[in-house]
């Protein structure tokens, strides 16, 4: 009877402080100012840490938006792993000179690019900002390996593979009399830009830092081009490039990663990894001739004797489950290691010793990082909540990542995953932040947790979202909610802090429950989940959202059915189309660089491998026809009514602008209030910070306006 007494004066207890708290949590949020569009868009940006070579420092850029000036700057720091002190070691540009890829060049050396070109900094303060090498084109991508003293960077060359005849090339290119691009290959355009014969290669250039007030650097003409036994290289017509490299620790081997050279790419996703001696004495060795899917992510491990990769099995899927492989740099045997894993990783980090994979993955809304063990294929999660978007080696025992989550932007971290060993209760290894970007900033901003959920959705299987409270939340009152549609469509929302269009806490600020949902089709939750879209693009995920919504409004009496926008991009914005055909349920949409027809939209996008794969097969066939025409918007033109916001960017090569301009036109002409706001100097995203402005201010003018609070004080904080 005691024991009951005591329960229940604890239960009274706990619900009075509850209440009291409830309160103060009440208050402290009404003095938090909401997260308005020109607070957001000066919050700093940071790059991932570069380790020194004793692993006690990390080199990192910052970058800062200033609205005054509409430029962009960005300097180079200096991090001491140690004490958390952060030393900045280049003064702001004038200009917006943009420095970015920073290197080690010795112990007390750094090294960044900047106008295409190599500069060094050392830590002495005897030769900050000097030129070290320039190239006369742009290089991008610098490594520095000192066990070789070489120098790796790729750049753009033209079919002869030789930077010192770059400038005799773009002399005849300035001298023409035509500007014709001639194109017998459908591979003409990818993203944004036109293809033209200049191609990226890597390169490899000799660097002495013996005397680091002295750095030694081959002159032009020395470098050498590690491509260039690539018979296919030396094809006009054949318009590829470099995607990524790695170069083992002791700089004798580099790994490279590039298409499969081929005419008319478009529909394949064959991508293909070559190791070479960076002596140039051999010709560059394929590894992953067996598969006909993408490979990635290749990554030398410390001691250099083997090189780990992510690899892609489906020929023509570029969403299909990457799996790991392993290569004996010796024999050239190949094994698959953790095969039966049901998540996809995203990159690979060797430990110090070799007996691990770190990688990072997708899981359930959060970018995780977990272990692989390399013999057994065991795999162990790390991390937790959140989002690392980049993770590195620290020392025998440690990692080094970026991590993010809905209320804090991206940080540095350090990880100790030996401390996890040591816990004999296999807790988690604890995590240690070494920066604050944007403390100052945002320490008096409302900025709402991400509250989780899950329902039942298409197939009967759970889906899973969350929402976001509104700023100045009153549980009593009613909202609007937005609910935000990722691309992809096989991708994920994720519990980051993006600073981009979709932040979600932009929208809550704005005074709307903001709401995300990763349908089916969505990666993070198994690859039979993410498979599941496939010839299926407007059923199980419009089923998915539609069943979410009515989730949400069965189950919180705060949101207003009456007020509902919903927005999205690429794909979402195809999904904002069909929306429009299928429901009237929303007060106002907006799609950015969506698509309207996906018939004509296979005909004009730069990756036909993606659209043949979803929607099944092409669209000239008999059998392949009705595929295109089930899911496609343009077939339920009559039925569009609901207000919608097109933005597009002039340059975006995979869903074309005329995808915007054609639904814009229907809703016009059918009397229905629609705006078309385009960019033209960006692509498929809003890249340059004064854009991304104009972007916000006008979607959140146009969902504001469409659900009727103008005078909500977040919503007018927005335009500031």
């Amino acid at each position: 009877m005691a024991g009951k007494i005591r329960w229940i004066f604890l239960a009274a207890l706990s619900g009075t402080l509850g209440a009291v708290f409830g309160q103060v949590q009440a208050q402290a949020e009404a003095m938090l100012k909401p997260l308005n569009t020109r607070l957001f868009h000066t919050l700093r940006r940071i790059s991932p840490p570069v380790v020194s070579p004793d692993q006690s420092r990390v080199l990192y850029t910052t970058s800062r938006y200033d609205p005054e000036l509409n430029k962009e700057f960005s300097y180079l720091c200096l991090l001491d792993i140690a004490t958390g002190n952060r030393t900045q070691l280049t003064p702001e540009p004038s200009d917006s000179e943009r420095i970015s890829n920073p290197i080690w060049l010795g112990q007390s050396t750094a090294g960044y690019l900047t106008r295409g070109s190599l500069f060094q900094h050392t830590l002495t303060g005897q030769t900050n900002g000097m030129l070290l090498f320039n190239a006369t084109v742009n290089i991008a991508s610098a490594v520095y390996r000192p066990a070789s003293n070489t120098l790796f960077f790729t750049a753009g060359v033209y079919p002869d593979g030789r930077i010192d005849r770059m400038h005799e090339h773009m002399e005849k290119e300035k001298n023409r009399t035509d500007s014709a691009q001639v194109f017998d290959n459908l591979w003409a355009r990818h993203w944004n830009k036109w293809m033209t014969m200049v191609k990226t290669n890597l390169f490899a250039i000799p660097l002495d830092t013996t005397d680091a007030s002295a750095i030694k650097v081959g002159t032009l003409g020395e470098e050498m081009n590690l491509m260039q036994n690539l018979t296919q290289s030396k094809d006009p017509l054949i318009r590829w490039s470099a995607e990524w490299y790695a170069v083992s620790e002791n700089g004798k081997y580099a790994a490279f990663v590039v298409r499969n050279p081929s005419l008319d790419m478009v529909w394949k996703t064959d991508v293909d990894i070559y190791v070479v001696a960076t002596d140039g004495r051999s010709e560059p060795r394929l590894i992953t001739g067996h598969w006909k899917g993408a490979a990635s992510s290749p990554a030398f491990s410390l001691d250099g004797k083997s090189l780990a990769w992510l690899q892609m099995e489906t020929a023509g899927y570029e969403s299909d489950i990457n799996r790991i492989y392993i290569y004996d740099m010796a024999t050239g045997g190949v094994r698959s290691v953790a095969r039966n894993w049901g998540l996809s990783p995203q990159s690979i980090v060797w430990s110090a010793d070799g007996e691990v994979l770190y990688v990072l993955a997708l899981d359930r809304g959060d970018r995780k990082v977990f272990s692989v063990d390399v013999h057994t294929g065991q795999v162990t999660e790390i991390t937790g909540h959140g989002y690392f978007s980049t993770v590195s080696r620290l020392g025998a025992n440690m990692l080094l990542g970026l991590y993010s989550n809905v209320t804090e932007s991206s940080n540095i971290q350090v990880i100790d995953v030996g401390s996890a060993k040591r816990n004999s209760n296999k807790a988690a290894p604890s995590m240690r932040r070494l920066t604050d970007v944007n403390g100052d900033r945002l320490q008096d901003v409302y900025l709402s947790e991400a509250e989780d959920f899950w329902f039942k959705g298409a197939r009967n299987e759970s889906v899973h979202g969350w929402l976001l409270r509104p700023y100045g939340f009153d549980e009593k009152a009613k909202y609007p909610m937005a609910l935000l549609i990722h691309g992809g469509p096989q991708q994920g929302s994720s519990h980051s802090f993006g600073q981009g269009q979709w932040n979600p806490n932009m929208y809550a600020s704005a005074g709307f429950v903001t709401v995300v949902i990763n349908f089916h089709g969505s990666s993070g939750y198994g690859q039979s989940f993410t498979d599941s879209i496939t010839e299926q693009w407007g059923g199980y995920p419009y089923d998915d959202l539609m069943s979410g919504v009515d989730f949400l409004l069965e189950k919180y009496q705060f949101i207003n059915a009456k007020r509902l926008v919903a927005l999205g991009g690429s794909y979402g914005g195809y999904m904002v189309n069909w929306i429009n055909g299928n429901t009237d349920r929303f007060a106002a949409l907006v799609a950015h660089d969506g698509q309207f027809n996906v018939v004509s939209g296979y005909y004009s996008t730069d990756e036909l491998w993606f659209v043949e794969h979803d929607v099944g097969g092409v669209p000239f066939t008999k059998l392949g026809r009705p595929k295109y025409d089930m899911y496609n918007p343009e077939r339920l033109a009559d039925r569009f009514k609901t207000p919608t916001l097109f933005v597009h960017g002039a340059s975006d090569f995979r869903l074309t602008l005329e995808q915007s301009i054609a639904p814009w036109t229907l809703l016009r002409r059918k009397g229905i209030p629609s705006r078309l706001v385009y960019f033209e100097d960006e692509d498929h995203w809003t890249n340059k910070p004064g854009n991304s402005v104009r972007w916000y201010n006008e979607v959140l003018g146009w969902i504001v306006q469409w659900t009727q609070q103008p005078s909500h004080p977040a919503a007018l904080a927005a335009k500031e």
